[in-house]
């Protein structure tokens, strides 16, 4: 790395935490009791450190356009994901509802 001290060593703190962020994400899913528990720790835990890694790399970067490119890859990113856990999440209360007797799930949605 060259430049400024100050922004390496902010950088590096940066990719800690989101590494730590990743860890804490990944222990909260082997922990969790249920789906929607660990689908929360995940969803929130990465999308954190995945924003502290590309705040850490955007330090780093050399120009304005990789540092673009980086915030498109973690806004693209906490797109998917958010949309992907609600239809585990969707999908996985249908499931138990028509298992308890074929009630639909909350707010009037049938599992389609």
């Amino acid at each position: 790395m060259t430049g400024i001290p100050w922004r390496e060593g902010l950088s590096l703190t940066l990719i800690g935490a989101g590494a730590l962020f990743f860890l804490a994400g990944s222990v909260g899913v082997l922990r969790l009791p249920d789906l929607l528990s660990r689908l929360h720790a995940l969803t929130k835990a990465d999308n954190l450190g995945l924003g502290f890694l590309v705040a850490g790399l955007m330090l780093q970067a050399a120009n304005a356009q990789e540092v673009l490119k980086l915030l498109l890859v973690w806004l693209l990113v906490l797109f998917v994901s958010s949309v992907a856990c609600y239809l585990v999440a969707r999908s996985a209360t249908a499931s138990a509802a028509r298992a308890d007797g074929g009630a639909p799930a909350a707010g009037g949605d049938d599992g389609r």
